[in-house]
């Protein structure tokens, strides 16, 4: 009996484990849907979704307090505003793909353009980093890049001054147009090249904060000095994924 108990104790605490990871899969790979399953639409919650690593996990770029601030105070609140944008204009989330209300954008109020852009902008941003980073592109995506921009660092070097350049708050951005073409630019505030109302459209495949709540801390007024290190966390494996799509 007592080894019985002891084996019931372990399944269960085996089987714990489990469940949570199961539960942290639920919420994270279905904002992931679209890279690893393309036939699929892609589906990203209407709720903040847990980082995908610690605070400090990304301190060659950013500090863990700039993380922790980023994450529970400013994304956390496109996130709630977001649902309240939701309830006032009868969105039903279970059955339109947070993707499908960045396209349609321009039919609905600045609070949905400013916090469903500000909610998609940060999850995309948090899953285009990681503490593993490869440090450049390879395979197919690295092609694409010197094709289109001459070399990876031509393109680094594009993409540094989007962000660099962007005046007051906003996004620099690599996309893939409708013709497959790599293109480089900006937007402003929490816009994206999703939005129908945006002059940047395509699809992202990486995006970069350069509002001074990402980067202050740190960095004060040096946005340059951020976006530099900033390439030290680039997650390229996750760029590569969006890419293939």
């Amino acid at each position: 009996m007592k080894q019985t108990n002891t084996s019931r104790r372990s399944f269960i605490k085996t089987s714990g484990k489990a469940g949570v990871a199961l539960g942290l899969s639920a919420t994270i790979l279905p904002s992931l849907a679209k890279a690893f399953a393309p036939n699929q639409p892609q589906i990203i919650p209407f709720t903040q979704q847990p980082l995908p690593y610690a605070y400090n996990a990304l301190d060659a770029a950013i500090d863990a307090r700039t993380m922790e601030i980023h994450y529970t105070k400013h994304a956390a609140a496109y996130a709630k505003n977001l649902a309240e944008a939701c309830v006032a204009e009868h969105i039903n989330t279970q059955s339109t793909s947070l993707e499908n209300l960045m396209q349609n954008i321009s039919k609905y109020s600045p609070k949905m353009r400013n916090n469903g852009g500000g909610h998609f902008n940060h999850e995309f941003f948090w899953r285009s980093m990681s503490a593993a980073s490869t440090g450049n592109p390879s395979g197919k995506l690295a092609n694409a890049i010197i094709k289109d921009f001459g070399s990876v660092e031509a393109f680094k070097t594009k993409f540094t001054d989007a962000g660099k350049n962007r005046f007051g708050s906003g996004w620099a951005w690599l996309i893939k147009n409708n013709d497959g073409k790599l293109i480089v630019g900006s937007t402003p505030n929490q816009d994206n090249p999703l939005m129908d109302v945006c002059e940047l459209k395509g699809t992202p495949l990486l995006g970069l904060d350069v509002w001074e709540h990402a980067y202050y801390l740190r960095y004060q007024n040096k946005r340059p000095d951020y976006i530099n290190a900033w390439w030290k966390v680039v997650n390229w494996n996750e760029v590569e994924k969006r890419f293939e799509v």
